[in-house]
């Protein structure tokens, strides 16, 4: 029996860019970056100042019983799904809640309430009581399982930068392979709070703020990149076998194809260019695609200096020849990097390339980089184009690599 097939019926977003998927791609062909000064009150007492915001208010949004449970990665993750779930017009009847399966992504789960207990700990020599439940790594999915009644695995994946597209890729081969028939997949984050940022100042891995304009602080594959910026989000997508997708007459988005996961096992901070390369094979194979097939490229790219180096030497690797003729480009450089959030958020991304037939920009390239030398789709954004098999890159601290590939219905 051959595996199913696997499609993207409806798709969901939080970040700062936009709060849904038209208002997030719109903006990345723009070319206009949200990242911009923090506006919390700490963010003075920071070398780095800048961070990826949602503009996103929860009050009236869920009952307060309810709000008192969510951390706001938590909060972030049900608006995507919620999003996701209505784009897929999908209805989830009793008698197939237990074919449907939740699987999501996050690197620090509910980091805004550890930091919360931890300083009233301290402070007042007390914890709130809901603590637990809001800070663990599994509240999301578990928020999502409940609010929807989908009794099918509930997943939680924290391989840091590459965790939502792990989750997507682990709910793939779930339907694939007849353990469910559908899957709400992705990821979300929420870590713009003292401690974390001062922790990744230490690392020494966070971008100096552009002081002419702290919107252009993050510049991947550019040859003046300083760093990362972190940020905040959520993506999450509406995964059905095609079969059952077709039968309820659903709007089908992409097609998933192909997902490759590697370690590096070589390093804890650095990426390594084989396991990167292993990765992106992997994904190839398992698609079924050879890589003059791939039309786009969403790099990990998150604007350090080692990183977007290693990711342009395993994609040159990886393509041969055809790499320089394959656009490649970062989303990065205009929503920050959102961690356990990003490759979901990145992927939707690639599959709204497909979809508009237009592809978003490296925003702020601005010095090129001998080192970086591929085709970036520099600072303005390529339309009218033909892009029909994408890839997602998304590589992280750990050496979990994870790599999809996606395939536009109308190919």
């Amino acid at each position: 029996m051959s595996p199913r097939r696997v499609v993207v019926t409806g798709m969901g977003v939080m970040s700062p860019v936009g709060n849904d998927c038209d208002a997030f791609f719109e903006r990345l062909l723009a070319g206009r970056p949200g990242i911009r000064k923090l506006s919390s009150s700490f963010a003075a007492s920071l070398t780095a100042t800048v961070g990826g915001e949602v503009d996103y208010d929860p009050a009236g949004r869920f009952p307060r019983p309810k709000l008192a449970f969510l951390d706001r990665f938590s909060q972030l993750a049900l608006e995507a799904a919620g999003q996701a779930i209505a784009n897929a017009r999908i209805e989830f009847q009793e008698s197939q809640r237990d074919r449907v399966g939740v699987f999501v992504g996050t690197g620090m789960g509910g980091s805004t309430t550890i930091e919360t207990g931890y300083d009233e700990l301290l402070v007042k020599d007390r914890v709130p009581p809901h603590t637990v439940p809001r800070a663990m790594n599994n509240a999301a999915a578990g928020h999502i399982s409940i609010g929807y009644g989908l009794r099918g695995p509930s997943l939680t994946y924290s391989t840091a930068c590459s965790s939502s597209a792990i989750a997507i890729g682990e709910a793939l081969r779930a339907i694939r392979h007849g353990y469910i028939d559908a899957a709400i997949a992705g990821g979300a984050e929420s870590l713009l709070t003292l401690g974390t940022i001062r922790a990744w100042e230490a690392l020494r891995a966070l971008a100096i703020t552009d002081a002419a304009d702290p919107s252009t602080s993050c510049r991947p594959f550019s040859k003046d990149r300083t760093g990362l910026v972190l940020a905040e989000g959520a993506g999450i997508l509406v995964l059905e076998e095609l079969e059952r997708a077709k039968q309820r007459g659903a709007r089908i988005r992409a097609e998933v194809i192909g997902y490759g996961a590697s370690s590096d096992a070589s390093h804890l901070t650095r990426p390594g260019e084989e396991g990167q390369v292993r990765a992106m094979r992997l994904a190839l194979a398992d698609a079924g695609a050879n890589p003059d097939e791939i039309d786009y490229i969403n790099a990990h790219g998150t604007a350090t200096l080692a990183g977007d180096v290693i990711e342009t030497a395993a994609i040159r690797k990886t393509f041969g020849d055809r790499a320089a003729r394959i656009p490649v480009s970062s989303t990065k450089s205009m929503h920050g990097h959102m961690m356990g959030a990003a490759g979901a958020v990145e992927f939707i991304a690639a599959v709204m390339a497909m979809e508009h037939g237009a592809i978003p920009p490296t925003a702020n390239l601005r010095v090129p980089d001998p080192e970086c030398d591929l085709d970036y789709v520099p600072n303005t954004a390529r339309t009218g184009v033909a892009v029909r098999t994408v890839m997602s890159n998304s590589f992280a601290f750990g050496g979990s690599n994870a790599v999809l590939i996606a395939r536009s219905v109308a190919r």
